[in-house]
């Protein structure tokens, strides 16, 4: 049977990786069927809430709209099992973390940890700040330029579906930091030549932004603009890392210069004092 071996000298049959991994797998599923299971009663609640950012801005009069039949029982359920699946992102991270961490050295744990936790965060303010700052301004766009005698009525199920592809989008582009850090520590690329390259990725970022977010100017700036601010962040702390590994490395060149060095001094004395003695034999 294949083994797949570990920093720490041990191996592990390839078939109690699979074991440990689908154990794990559910367990995250248990959590979120755990979380799920309160929420549901109010699941209506819950896209009432969603809906709000869109509601605020229609015409007085109008509302939502349900084109498929089990659209009014299935969607706010939808919405909260997914709500469940994010709710639970930090235990499904720390599963994924309790997976890959035997596998890791102890400067690797030191990095990996807290990109988790950093990358946890990131996509909650990534949705934070598409549901309180780029849905209002979109939404009241789309209002506004509504033609004269054209009706508003979203669907429902559609509406989540714009909903949830703009907070993946937004939580995936917050996640630009973590990415920089990542590709620096690993070694694939440098600070320096990241910020040479600065022009290209702010085209990037809006490319990024028509791709991700619907045809309208608003959300792709909105999109595009805090994944360059977000890579100015991650060029700052891969910057940080570097410093950070080159002072380790500095330490340990230190360290192993010292040890030499008694090594050295203690062959020397050694050897002093074996001369001595057979100084001492020859005049007896």
């Amino acid at each position: 049977m294949a083994t797949t071996p570990n920093p720490s000298g041990k191996e592990m049959p390839f078939v109690k990786h699979l074991l440990e991994l689908r154990d794990r797998l559910l367990k995250v599923v248990l959590a979120i069927i755990i979380v799920f299971l309160p929420l549901s009663p109010f699941a209506s609640d819950l896209f009432h809430l969603l809906a709000e950012p869109l509601m605020r801005f229609l015409p007085e009069g109008a509302q939502m709209i349900a084109i498929d039949v089990i659209a009014p029982f299935f969607t706010p359920f939808k919405l909260t099992l997914i709500l469940a699946a994010f709710l639970t992102i930090p235990y499904s991270f720390y599963h994924l973390w309790g997976f890959v961490a035997p596998a890791l050295y102890q400067h690797e744990k030191k990095l990996i940890l807290p990109l988790l936790f950093s990358s946890t965060l990131l996509f909650y303010l990534g949705m934070m700040f598409a549901y309180y700052i780029v849905f209002p301004l979109v939404f009241n766009f789309m209002v506004v330029m509504t033609p004269e005698g054209v009706s508003m009525m979203t669907d429902i199920s559609r509406y989540l579906d714009f909903v949830l592809k703009m907070f993946f989008a937004f939580g995936i582009a917050f996640q630009v930091p973590v990415v920089t850090v990542i590709l620096v520590a690993m070694e694939m690329t440098t600070p320096e030549s990241l910020a040479e390259k600065r022009p290209y990725i702010i085209v990037g970022a809006f490319v990024v932004g028509m791709l991700m977010t619907p045809p309208d100017a608003i959300s792709q700036t909105f999109l595009a603009i805090p994944i360059w601010i977000l890579f100015e962040i991650g060029l700052l702390f891969s910057k940080m890392v570097v410093e950070k590994k080159a002072a380790r490395e500095r330490e340990e060149e230190q360290n192993n210069s010292a040890n030499t060095s008694s090594e050295k001094s203690s062959l020397d004395e050694f050897e002093k004092a074996l001369g001595h003695q057979n100084s001492g034999d020859d005049k007896k």
